[in-house]
């Protein structure tokens, strides 16, 4: 499909010139003398550049371009005028002109100008397109669950994200709290604007103050240069605080006065500056309890849990666990280059039996190493790790499928074997998927000779 160019020029024969010329360079060109039918044009046809007079019938060509602009962002203007002047210069690109040209300076130059204005066109649609996709992605329509409790959830995370009202995710480790931060985002007006995640928990006291809020140099050691905090960063847009429980006191108090005034103090600063952000919060503590033992603030939390969402736990969602389960097939099948044709019907009822104390952070890793170990294209019940299995032998009272202890140990020998395998030997990752610490992993690798 050829590049569009609209040509907004009263003089018909300097129109028709230029029309030609640029159909000869491969373009295809619509045509308009004045603003009002140009305006037309834009409305009937996908264009992707405009070159326009700066003197037109019905109005000036500086103007149209803000209203262009305001109207198809993706869209570059050229503005072409017979008398060039600095002060209609400034103010074109001010209203978004890609470029201010004189008629007639060098009729060669409007070919490579124009194939650069392309080229930022091309890229305007590649982002917005990225944008969608990841809008998309972040949707409620992404959050995977048909259970009566988990439709609740959802339906009271829809209805807050119209709004601006801060957010308080509560919920089990595992949840998906993060998840449903981002959907409240993307479904809110504030969804082209950012959104900015951080773990509380993750930073020392000190450091998370100056992720959060900035520092001016020379605050501290090491501090070269002034830096924007997470909440500049995310000004007219979304911060995500997770584990929010793990916030220190003092800095509590900092954020208190964000969320009452909309000013912030940077580290070694001592004027405020304005922002404007929408909160949501998420905790896996009993945030009252923290209150009693005087390790939160009352008034922060009051502030904080305006709406508050209770993420269930996989366990209270059992009906849940073949969609995630069907899902996790997917994204690691075709991440591990391996085909699932079946999956054994005992293999979901197993996962039912399970009590998911890491919900579906834990059955998300179970998928993964159950397709390390697969040998075939189905995946069986000896597939799941041995716990799960022997959770299940004991809630189903089959005794005649418990395992001895001899045949218990050369079991879990090949299981690690296969993942120690799957890893490369990367010892971390193996203890991760495995879901055991990394010391009791190299103690399993001493035992069993590995």
């Amino acid at each position: 499909m050829n590049n569009t160019i609209l040509i907004i020029d009263d003089e018909e024969k300097l129109r028709n010139l230029l029309a030609k010329i640029l159909t000869m360079e491969g373009f295809e060109v619509f045509q308009a003398g004045d603003c009002k039918s140009g305006l037309k044009r834009l409305e009937q046809n996908a264009i992707d550049v405009v070159i326009c007079d700066v003197k037109l019938p019905d109005g000036r060509g500086v103007d149209l371009t803000k209203t262009i602009k305001d109207k198809y962002p993706t869209v570059e203007v050229i503005l072409l005028t017979a008398y060039g002047n600095i002060p209609d210069g400034v103010q074109a690109i001010k209203n978004g002109a890609f470029d201010y040209i004189t008629k007639g300076d060098d009729n060669n130059k409007i070919i490579p100008l124009l194939h650069k204005a392309i080229e930022k066109v091309s890229l305007s649609k590649r982002v917005q397109q990225l944008e969608k996709q990841l809008g998309e992605k972040h949707s409620f329509d992404k959050i995977i669950g048909k259970s009566k409790i988990m439709l609740q959830t959802i339906d009271l995370a829809k209805k807050v994200a119209e709004t601006d009202t801060t957010v308080l995710l509560t919920g089990e480790t595992g949840t998906g709290k993060e998840v449903f931060a981002q959907a409240i985002h993307q479904a809110s007006r504030r969804s082209n604007q950012s959104f900015v995640a951080i773990n509380c928990s993750a930073f020392s006291k000190d450091l998370l103050e100056s992720e959060m809020f900035g520092h001016k140099a020379g605050a501290f050691t090491g501090a070269v240069k002034d830096q924007k905090g997470l909440f500049e960063e995310a000004h007219n847009g979304t911060i995500f605080l997770d584990e929010i429980g793990e916030m220190a006191l003092d800095l509590q108090a900092k954020l208190l006065r964000i969320i009452e005034s909309g000013e912030l103090l940077k580290v070694g600063e001592s004027k405020p500056i304005k922002v404007n952000v929408r909160i949501i919060a998420a905790t896996n503590r009993d945030l009252l309890k923290e209150i009693e033992a005087g390790h939160f603030r009352e008034d922060l939390y009051y502030r904080i849990s305006v709406f508050q969402i209770k993420l269930p736990a996989l366990r209270e969602r059992i009906v849940d666990i073949e969609l995630l389960t069907n899902h996790f097939v997917t994204v690691f099948s075709h991440k591990m280059n391996k085909k699932v044709r079946k999956i054994e019907e005992s293999f979901i009822e197993t996962l039912k039996l399970h009590n998911w104390n890491g919900n579906i952070r834990e059955l998300k890793n179970v998928i993964e190493r159950s397709i390390i170990l697969m040998n075939d294209d189905e995946l069986k019940t000896e597939n799941l790790p041995l716990e799960i299995q022997h959770a299940s032998q004991s809630a189903s009272a089959t005794s005649g499928k418990i395992l001895t202890n001899f045949e218990l140990a050369n079991a879990e020998k090949s299981h690690i074997q296969k993942v120690l395998n799957y890893t490369n030997g990367n010892k971390t990752k193996t203890a991760e998927l495995l879901n055991i610490a990394l010391t009791t992993l190299y103690r399993k690798i001493e035992e069993y000779k590995l």
